[in-house]
């Protein structure tokens, strides 16, 4: 007869160090992990109003941004209005009217409707001179439902402030033969002036679909 084998019990894990080793994988992961950050172009926000002043605007000198709970982007000047339907519209793919095509046109009247901001003569100094534009009364009012996305939000947001950036580029190269990320702080501040960035940001409401 075969004899039987002794069975060998295995020794006992030393529980004592796990708590030790777990922590320097937590401060290891805590190290190396690099966390999500806020995308978005950089803005400075307006200097706050006195509380016992108020702002009358007509209503052809502000364009109205908003995005309802299906993330569909409302735009409305005294113009008209233009709704588009998913957040990848405002791009104008294909050749269709993009946000910054509307943008464009409230900031630059190009036209001198009525149905657009005022334009108003302002000195700017040289080289540029005396111009007639349209920054001194027009607003850009934005407004977002409480359920959107921040990502939605941030698209559109980026997309005004884009417009901004690049029509003072175009005019840094028009009155200065450089881009705008050459000039010096002065020339900024001329090119600033001409096209002032005024993005109002209200609190979010709800609403479900516009009228």
């Amino acid at each position: 007869m075969a004899k039987k084998r002794k069975k060998r019990k295995l020794p006992g894990l030393n529980g004592a160090a796990l708590a030790d080793i777990s922590f320097l994988f937590l401060v290891f992961f805590l190290l190396v992990t690099t966390m999500d950050t806020d995308t978005g172009l950089p803005r400075q926000l307006p200097r706050p109003q006195p509380e016992d002043v108020i702002v009358e605007i007509e209503r052809r000198n502000i364009l109205v941004v908003n995005i309802n709970a299906r993330e569909e982007v409302f735009v409305s000047s005294a113009q008209g209005t233009h709704i588009f339907e998913t957040i990848d519209d405002i791009f104008g793919r294909h050749g269709a009217l993009s946000l910054r095509d509307l943008v464009r046109e409230f900031v630059l009247n190009e036209h001198r409707l009525e149905t657009l901001p005022e334009w108003e003569y302002v000195d700017f100094g040289p080289p540029i001179g005396t111009l007639p534009i349209t920054g001194p009364r027009r607003v850009i009012s934005m407004m977002n439902d409480a359920t959107t996305r921040y990502n939605a939000f941030i698209i559109v947001q980026n997309e005004l402030v884009r417009t901004f950036n690049e029509l003072r580029d175009d005019a840094a190269r028009r009155h200065f033969n450089i881009p705008y990320s050459g000039l010096s702080a002065e020339q900024r501040e001329q090119i600033d002036r001409m096209y002032p960035q005024r993005i109002s940001e209200a609190p979010p409401r709800e609403f479900q679909q516009f009228q």
